[in-house]
């Protein structure tokens, strides 16, 4: 569990990026930090492993008061994704997933042998594994990006809007692949976004941030898309708007869901009628 209690962040040049911030992240849970620059969303995922330290306040983790721990140790037994990758470039891809683990100790065959498992986990043919970041497409390096950040079976998983920099059919790729090792390895991850579908798609809970890092409203999506908590969200989710708006239109037999500017969003199932099964 991870517990920002009151936490502050003013940096030296005055901005305030985030005031009197609270939040309980449970375990093994997926919640979605969402905002527009200025909301202290990085700011705030940067608190967890001490990239950033709180101007006041405390966060914990498991009750413990991180601010008493070694930054350096506590980041390497902490998962760290973000965008763009962030591999070494003169490093292969096996060389970058097993960096932390020799790091931290492990015997350079165990870390390789466990750098090439991960990569069987996030779907990277292990014949990629001698190859440099610069030959891989966008997708394959934020693979190798998330490999790296399990090396160590990280309890908590920090994802800095990892999949921001891929083009639209590679993000949905990467966001069912991280829906899929969400449920066989039940992290604690913390995922940082700008875009409302993928904070409402990942997270099991959603947070959405105003400017200084306010809380706006924290549930889950359904929770949220059925009752906004005030005009700002309701704009944000689109929940009156655009192609959440749902209605269905019976055609050929079929049952269409048509979203609020008139495109076909989906179908229904045969034997689903607006939501009841006949």
């Amino acid at each position: 569990m991870i517990e920002f209690s009151g936490v502050s962040k003013r940096f030296p040049d005055g901005t305030l990026a985030v005031a009197d911030f609270s939040l309980v992240i449970p375990s093994r849970r997926t919640i979605a930090l969402v905002g527009s620059s200025g909301s202290g969303k990085t700011t705030l995922l940067r608190m967890i492993n001490r990239m950033v330290d709180p101007t006041s306040g405390t966060v914990s983790i498991d009750g413990e008061d991180i601010a008493g721990t070694d930054p350096v140790r506590l980041r390497r037994r902490i998962g760290y994704v973000m965008q763009n990758s962030g591999l070494l470039p003169h490093r292969t891809v096996l060389q970058n997933i097993a960096t932390v683990p020799l790091l931290t100790g492990v015997p350079k065959d165990s870390a390789r042998e466990r750098a090439l498992e991960l990569m069987d986990t996030v779907g990277l043919d292990r014949a990629l594994a001698s190859r440099y970041p610069a030959q891989l497409s966008g997708g394959q390096q934020q693979r190798v990006g998330v490999a790296r950040g399990l090396a160590v079976d990280p309890n908590i998983l920090l994802m800095d809007e990892p999949f921001g920099a891929v083009d639209p059919i590679v993000r949905r790729e990467l966001q069912s692949e991280l829906l899929r090792l969400q449920a066989e390895l039940g992290k604690t991850i913390v995922f940082v976004t700008h875009d409302i579908d993928e904070a409402f798609l990942l997270g099991d809970e959603v947070v959405i941030l105003g400017i200084g890092g306010q809380i706006c409203q924290h549930g889950t999506p359904e929770a949220i898309l059925s009752a906004p908590a005030s005009d700002f969200v309701a704009d944000l989710v689109g929940a009156n708007r655009g192609r959440r708006a749902l209605s269905l239109r019976q055609s050929d037999g079929r049952t269409l869901v048509i979203d609020g500017e008139g495109r076909i969003a989906g179908v229904l199932p045969e034997g689903v009628d607006g939501g009841a099964r006949r």
